[in-house]
């Protein structure tokens, strides 16, 4: 997919075209013409060109974006605060968020001088109580409804240039503690209405020195301390810059942790410069000024707090803040509040796709959807339902060095690399083996490279401009993102973790996590694409596939946890009949397990771990279990004999 050498050269002198004085760049206009002759002609003779003069146009724009935006934003700012001074300074009254629980507005200047009344209520130089200083850490515990007060928190600590985490407010017990511990905070403030959760680990944070407070005017639990009364008597002042003198763009600013789908949550460093970098996804996906951005999900995630707020922040858009994701509710703010952008992730617009219809389905203001994890035919039934709202689809992750962007808006496409792309952040897509879980090597050690069309796993080099922050404290699992000697001795390519494939103009398409793709009769099954077939299947309303061990088989067998739609009941010679016709017989389920809720993150991507630990064992399951059957072309119940007969072999799966 790159053009060769001689072809680079062929570009520099368009570069000395751009930089020579008006009427000389009217020279642009000849290759201008040639770059995109391939979109006057018809489609076979287009496709004679190569792929990357055909997306050059396309390509040369985004590249412009990625490298322009970003860097004005570092030049401009020292820390990702500064972005809010700025703005509260040129235009004070500009509504900034909303709250669509309380009705709550909150201008850019009120954010200023309530973010300012924090610094000065827990910052040490400024003779707060609570006495935090610049790299102290701090954690914070909310729930949705406490959006702005969290963003106020967040925004005032910063400016005494402590490091905030953010903790997820589903998270309990263990997970919490270690979450919190981790971080390597001083002080924890959270939502009183999270008190159950806080007494819970209460005692090992105090025995550690953590100082907790509840933003409320008393305390119910002892030894957490209500904070509000000490924010009110604050003075609101502007917070002098000197407060934090030290921090540059390569502070440490944020921790941020992964979903927790394996194993503990784990905090992901931010830098001031990478928030800057981040934030500016809004704008490279081609949100304006004057829009208008509902943002329903969590603020502990990248793309809600970064992405969303930050990017809102940065162009001067006005936020809608929701507490929580509602289907019901989803469209009804977007009218009431004229809402011009949406994000999404994950399963977010299948839960839109699967209310009832209803006449005003289009009637909204809607253009632009910013997201990730969309399915190809849930992408389609979106626009068929609720317009021709463009769709720019993203891939990355909160700890990740590299992203994809799907600028061209193709159905099904996680994004679009190009060779301009490739020089900028090296990336490949590299051959592995989903038994052994490790990239396939050559004889000379090197990691062997995919063709178009095949799946492989995704890397991408680490170098000075795409570094990879690692986790917080966790350098054996920092390490274990980490290959090294790649495709030459020495280099350093982060682990995506993703099996990916991409087609002959560059597109790339997501087909699964290692780990959740596993192998059964001799073929690669992918549990993601198995999942959005079953989802088309009229009684079932969630479905999560994963792959179990067997006694006596090779690979692992699949299962499917499904919950039931609403008023439907389980039809196994149905669902038997739909998989023979849809999925190949080697990714056939051959058990499925009913649930009541399927557990997932506050991101909504389904957890599978414990559900593969319990595999199809009917003495731990509670859930209602039905195994394939071939012989009468259905999904029976299983009983213990057929449980045993599986185990002891009599029965081949």
């Amino acid at each position: 997919m790159w053009p060769r050498p001689k072809v680079l050269l062929l570009l520099l002198p368009l570069a000395v075209l751009w930089l020579l004085p008006w009427p000389w760049q009217a020279l642009w206009l000849v290759p201008a013409l040639v770059l995109w002759l391939p979109r006057w002609l018809p489609d076979g003779l287009a496709r004679r060109f190569p792929a990357w003069v055909r997306w050059l146009p396309e390509d040369l724009a985004y590249i412009g974006h990625l490298l322009y935006t970003p860097l004005v934003q570092k030049c401009l700012y020292k820390s990702f605060v500064d972005v809010l001074e700025a703005r509260a300074r040129a235009d004070p009254d500009r509504l900034l968020v909303v709250d669509t629980a309380s009705g709550r507005q909150v201008s850019l200047g009120e954010m200023e001088r309530r973010s300012c009344q924090v610094a000065r209520a827990l910052g040490a130089a400024l003779q707060g109580s609570v006495g935090l200083k610049e790299g102290d850490v701090a954690a914070l515990f909310f729930c949705g409804p406490q959006g702005i007060s969290a963003l106020t928190l967040w925004f005032g600590l910063s400016k005494l240039g402590c490091r905030v985490a953010w903790i997820n407010c589903h998270i309990r017990g263990a997970p919490l503690q270690h979450a919190v511990l981790s971080s390597g905070c001083c002080v924890l403030v959270a939502d009183p209405e999270l008190q159950e959760a806080v007494e819970a680990v209460l005692p090992e944070l105090m025995a550690r020195g953590i100082r907790c407070f509840y933003l409320s005017s008393t305390s119910p639990t002892k030894g957490v301390e209500p904070l509000k009364g000490l924010l009110e008597a604050a003075s609101s002042d502007p917070v002098p810059p000197q407060i934090r003198a030290g921090v540059t763009p390569k502070s440490r600013s944020l921790f941020i942790y992964t979903s927790g789908t394996t194993g503990f949550p784990k905090p992901v460093i931010f830098t001031h410069e990478r928030i800057l970098v981040f934030a500016t996804g809004l704008k490279i996906c081609g949100a304006r000024k004057n829009d208008i951005v509902y943002v329903v999900l969590p603020l502990y995630h990248t793309a809600a707090l970064i992405i969303g707020i930050m990017g809102s922040l940065q162009l001067g858009c006005t936020i809608i803040l929701a507490p929580k994701f509602s289907a019901s509710n989803f469209w009804d703010d977007c009218r009431k509040y004229q809402v011009t952008v949406i994000q999404y992730i994950g399963e977010l617009l299948r839960y839109l796709c699967n209310t009832p219809e209803r006449p005003c389905d289009r009637e909204h203001r809607v253009r632009l959807a910013i997201g990730n994890g969309l399915r190809q035919e849930i992408w389609t039934r979106f626009l068929e339902r609720f317009g021709p709202i463009q769709i720019c689809e993203a891939y990355g992750s909160t700890e990740g060095n590299f992203g994809l962007l799907n600028y061209p808006g193709r159905v099904g496409s996680i994004g679009k690399s190009s060779f301009l792309l490739r020089l900028l952040c090296p990336h490949e897509i590299i051959q592995f083996d989903i038994e052994t879980e490790k990239p396939i090597r050559d004889d000379k050690g090197r990691c062997i490279p995919v063709e178009p069309g095949e799946t492989g796993l995704l890397v991408s080099q680490v170098t000075k401009y795409n570094p990879f922050p690692g986790y917080l404290g966790l350098k054996q699992q920092t390490e274990k993102k980490l290959l090294r000697d790649v495709l030459r001795p020495g280099d350093i390519y982060f682990n995506s973790g993703d099996l990916v494939s991409r087609d002959s103009d560059d597109f790339f398409y997501f087909h699964d996590r290692t780990g959740d793709t596993f192998r059964w009769k001799g073929e690669n099954v992918s549990t993601r694409e198995v999942e959005g077939v079953l989802s088309l299947v009229d009684f079932l309303e969630e479905v999560n596939v994963y792959g179990v061990p067997v006694p006596g088989c090779e690979g692992k067998v699949g299962v499917a946890a499904v919950r039931l739609s609403p008023g439907k009941t389980f039809d196994g010679q149905k669902l038997y009949h739909f998989t023979e016709k849809e999925l190949p017989a080697y990714a056939v389920p051959r058990f499925i397990r009913i649930q009541d809720f399927l557990e997932s993150t506050g991101t909504f991507k389904l957890t599978k771990f414990q559900l593969v630990q319990e595999g199809f064992d009917l003495r731990i399951i509670p859930d209602p279990l039905y195994v394939l059957d071939n012989n009468s072309r259905t999904f029976q119940p299983l009983t213990p004999d057929l449980h045993h007969a599986i185990l002891n072999g009599s029965i081949r799966l």
